[in-house]
């Protein structure tokens, strides 16, 4: 099967997934909150960043490759930690973990995911990069964190945007509850997705395992919460910096949209700085992320990571010519495994890679990071 001549874009994926996991699925993984304004606003917003090609430059090989933290990746984009990857498609975080590996990009395990650190690890030969919420108790942080190391993830991924829960009205809407009944409300989504209910039948409905490791029992939630709520706090900078002082690797901060928030982080300690409105899911006027990169990228001196929108090889461009080191995607790759199960992400990989040496030859470009040259406006 030529896999480009029928899914050639990210776009043709998402509808190919769309009809293959139930639909109280595709709510969560595709939602935001409120009117999903701030997630409209991220792609929006990266559409108005325009690039002039340049002319004359003979053949070119673009470079796609790119050193980050320490370590060097085959592309300038990795794959970004989803809770519950393994409600979107069975045993989600092991099948990307094993792409991520063999495309040489970074994968990013969720402390809400549904399987555990050393679950995962083994698949990611060292590389891996471990998310973590918060956790109240210091004992429990330091179990984490000693697991995550032991199971071979490298670099810790600090979440600060999710100081209280969002409320993600369309994912309550849809029937899905932490964590997941079957009603025979949604046992009708099911039946119409056979490829995704035969593969949850062998695995089992996820849960959060790692969480709960800790958490023992989760009764007393709402409906629409998961059991990370019972272990998690809102961290300050007193808790960034017990964590520098415990995390003996790169350690980096998601979240951020204020450049002055970005100069903080460098001075106590960070080693990169992700700039993430957390794809709309948590607060609805929050500014796009390519509009809050340019801010945080003059502030520091740091590697700059931004999610938020990108859908292709262009748009990973747009977000490098406005200072990004590295971009993230989460939502892509779930899509791309409920399109095409174990062979989406290599796939969409694939896709990435073929639209950045596209676009860089349009513009004239041997690597990303000259692209700062060909934005429109800059002198």
């Amino acid at each position: 099967m030529d896999l480009h001549a029928q899914y050639p874009a990210l776009s043709d994926l998402r509808a190919r997934a769309r009809t293959r996991i139930p639909r109280f699925v595709w709510e969560y993984l595709d939602s935001g909150t409120g009117v999903e304004a701030t997630k409209a606003r991220n792609r929006a917003m990266l559409d108005q960043v325009r690039l002039c090609p340049s002319i004359l430059h003979g053949e070119i090989a673009p470079d796609l490759s790119t050193h980050l933290l320490g370590e060097d990746y085959a592309l300038p984009v990795g794959i970004a930690p989803v809770g519950m990857s393994g409600l979107i498609w069975p045993d989600a975080e092991r099948h990307l973990a094993r792409s991520a590996t063999a495309e040489r990009v970074p994968y990013t395990l969720s402390t809400v995911a549904s399987q555990t650190p050393e679950d995962v690890g083994p698949h990611l030969e060292g590389r891996g990069w471990f998310q973590l919420y918060p956790p109240r108790d210091p004992e429990i942080r330091r179990d984490m964190l000693a697991r995550a190391r032991k199971a071979g993830f490298g670099v810790l991924v600090l979440t600060v945007d999710v100081p209280v829960g969002s409320r993600r009205e369309r994912q309550v809407r849809s029937g899905l509850t932490q964590p997941p009944r079957l009603t025979p409300r949604l046992m009708a989504q099911v039946a119409r997705c056979p490829a995704w209910a035969s593969e949850m039948a062998r695995m089992g409905m996820p849960r959060m395992r790692l969480i709960d490791d800790y958490a023992g029992q989760t009764k007393g939630l709402p409906s629409n919460k998961h059991a990370g709520y019972l272990l998690r706090t809102s961290p300050d900078w007193e808790y960034l910096r017990w964590l520098r002082d415990a995390w003996d690797g790169p350690l980096v901060v998601k979240g951020v949209l204020r450049g002055e928030d970005a100069a903080a982080l460098e001075k106590a300690g960070a080693d990169a700085i992700w700039v993430s409105n957390h794809a709309g899911r948590q607060f609805d006027a929050a500014p796009a992320t390519i509009e809050a990169l340019p801010e945080v990228r003059a502030a520091t001196t740091l590697p700059v990571i931004m999610d938020g929108g990108v859908e292709g090889g262009l748009d990973i461009l747009r977000t490098m010519a406005l200072g990004a080191d590295f971009v993230m995607m989460g939502r892509a790759w779930h899509i791309a495994l409920g399109a095409l199960g174990a062979a989406g992400p290599a796939h969409l990989a694939d896709i990435l890679r073929e639209d950045l040496k596209a676009n860089m030859g349009q513009l004239g470009l041997l690597r990303g990071s000259d692209a700062p040259s060909r934005l429109i406006g800059s002198s």
